[in-house]
């Protein structure tokens, strides 16, 4: 069995890129913070985001912390989505300089989706102003789809709840089931 920060470099098995057996999505959370990293402060955000995914029937195949360097953080991206169709941040969104999450999101991605992250940034601004101060990101990596979340408890749920609804149809079209109806 293997330990929830492990993964395999292995690529998904192909039955999780059917889009029919979306409630059951696999989805990973990467926590992007220095003190965390380090053990000098306790991850509250990485556990609300996994929570908020599991209620919505996303099964959260792994849950890891990297501190805030564009390198680590995309190659831990890219491990991810090896094994995950969902891979959700939450930190290093703002502008201070040691801020680099939508960078290397950015850095990693095939493909971004401006909207998904100007949507979850206007719903933000309805409750406070600051989240104009956001910087994140949504983009495709092969057939995972990687969004940048705030690194507040609060503001990670609320941006995630933001555009919840939008996922499992983005998933579909990811993984190529483009046909309309």
């Amino acid at each position: 069995m293997r330990h929830k920060d492990q993964m395999s470099s292995a690529a998904p098995d192909a039955s999780l890129l059917d889009p029919s057996i979306i409630n059951r999505t696999p989805a990973a959370v990467l926590t992007v913070s220095d003190s965390c990293s380090r053990g000098e402060k306790v991850d509250l955000s990485g556990p609300a985001v996994a929570e908020a995914l599991s209620r919505r029937n996303f099964q959260v195949v792994v849950r890891s912390v990297v501190a805030d360097e564009r390198a680590a953080i995309q190659e831990k991206l890219i491990e991810l989505c090896r094994s995950a169709r969902l891979v959700v941040t939450t930190g290093g969104t703002g502008i201070a300089p040691r801020d680099v999450t939508p960078e290397a999101t950015s850095a990693v991605c095939d493909r971004l989706v401006e909207g998904i992250a100007e949507h979850m940034r206007f719903q933000g601004m309805c409750k406070t102003p600051f989240a104009a101060l956001s910087r994140a990101v949504c983009g495709v990596r092969g057939t995972s789809l990687i969004l940048n979340l705030p690194g507040s408890p609060a503001g990670a749920v609320e941006s995630l709840e933001a555009v919840m609804d939008f996922l499992p149809h983005a998933l579909e079209l990811i993984a190529g089931k483009t046909a309309h109806e």
